[in-house]
């Protein structure tokens, strides 16, 4: 597609994008991203996403073995503040009407 005189091109300084720019129009006409290095070639997609499926059932299983062994967790706690609760002594609570 040939280019009219009104039409430049500027590279984008944040992003290394082309712009196309008509200068009658004072629009942005087309817009080209730079080849990005780290682009996935197709032939890699399988593996791509073996490895996702693989890190997300790892991930899962981490969250099963930490759900299983919460209930323990809670209930060792629960055991502790209930032999700290039991070798507090018993006192009654002041009141503000006491402080008076």
């Amino acid at each position: 597609m040939g280019r009219l005189l009104t039409e430049f091109e500027v590279s984008c300084p944040c992003c290394r994008s082309t712009l196309i720019i008509d200068e009658g129009l004072r629009r942005v006409l087309r817009h080209v991203e730079p080849a990005r290095a780290d682009k996935p070639v197709l032939d890699d997609a399988q593996r791509i996403l073996a490895e996702e499926q693989a890190r997300r059932e790892s991930l899962f299983e981490q969250s099963v073995v930490a759900e299983r062994s919460r209930g323990d967790v809670l209930a060792q706690r629960f055991d502790d503040a209930l032999k700290q609760a039991n070798s507090e002594p018993i006192t009654k609570p002041t009141r503000d009407f006491d402080l008076d």
